[in-house]
């Protein structure tokens, strides 16, 4: 004999969930917050420290200590690090350094990537590799021959007062489209073969030349990868500082991040009026960063929901 069940009307029946459903115990989650916690507390606390370092005066970490708590308040550190150390003149050489190199390595990596992950021959697995090696040199293993190099470079003196590719702009920013192309190369393929092929020979049919296919076809639906590289890069080489005092002798021409040391004498360093400057140079990669937030983040996740 069966037994007949009849479902009420309007309530739908709910499956049982699937084993690889069931959210993890209570415990676990738990942990997780705490770990979550613990490493924005390490990431926040030495910016929020270096920030209230910043509104004390000299005198009073001097007579109680950098790990005190009191004392008098105020934005004197910021005014006086904005005026003797020429922040506004030293911003002006990271911009004429950062923004020329980041539109190139973007550009000439974005051609390398279009060229490998679009065509195939027999080289472009081993040419993708070579601009991806370059990464993995060390800087530091660079700098005799590079230094004697950058001095054998003769240049017009509109380029560079020295005459010479050491001690110039043009010498920071070739530095850093060389070491920062074969990153961006090796992302930008990996997001171009996602790119149905089938676009480019619809293109290719309409007529369409390489160079147009990669004008107004796939570089268009490379912007969110292409605004995420470029939040990354602006903020790597904008915050270069072993390239700027290597090849760069003259003090008046180094970016912001060696202006840092125009702050502190031989004898003496108040580390209050450090932080302060620290803290306005780290201005511009946070309005970088929130600008292209939502394109950042977007770039990043790009093939995250693909099986």
């Amino acid at each position: 004999m069966t037994t007949l069940t009849t479902e009420r009307p309007g309530r739908p029946r709910t499956a049982a969930p699937a084993p690889g459903d069931r959210r993890p115990p209570r415990a676990g989650r738990a942990a997780l917050h705490v770990f979550l916690i613990g490493t924005c507390a390490v990431w926040l606390l030495p910016l929020l420290y270096a920030f209230y370092t910043a509104l004390r005066p000299y005198a009073d970490t001097q007579k109680h200590g950098y790990v005190s708590v009191g004392g008098h308040f105020g934005f004197g550190n910021f005014t006086a690090a904005w005026d003797q150390a020429q922040l506004l003149h030293y911003f002006w050489n990271s911009v004429l350094i950062t923004v020329p190199a980041l539109v190139i390595t973007l550009w000439l990596s974005s051609m390398v990537a279009f060229v490998v992950a679009r065509f195939n021959f027999k080289i472009n697995i081993a040419l993708l590799m070579l601009f991806t090696a370059g990464n993995l040199l060390p800087q530091q293993a660079l700098i005799t021959p590079l230094f004697k190099m950058y001095q054998m470079i003769p240049l017009p003196e509109w380029l560079a007062a020295s005459g010479k590719l050491d001690d110039s702009f043009l010498g920071l920013i070739l530095i850093h489209v060389a070491f920062q192309t074969g990153f961006c190369a090796f992302v930008l393929s990996n997001y171009m073969r996602t790119i149905p092929k089938e676009l480019g020979e619809a293109a290719l049919v309409d007529g369409a030349s390489a160079w147009r296919q990669y004008w107004q076809l796939v570089l268009p639906l490379c912007r969110p990868v292409l605004a995420a590289l470029a939040t990354l890069e602006f903020t790597w080489i904008y915050n270069d500082f072993f390239w700027a005092t290597v090849l760069m002798q003259t003090g008046s021409n180094r970016p912001i991040t060696a202006a840092l040391n125009n702050l502190q004498g031989q004898f003496f360093v108040n580390n209050n009026l450090i932080s302060a400057a620290a803290l306005i140079v780290a201005v511009p990669t946070l309005v970088v960063f929130f600008a292209l937030q939502k394109q950042f983040v977007s770039g990043l996740t790009l093939g995250a929901n693909k099986g």
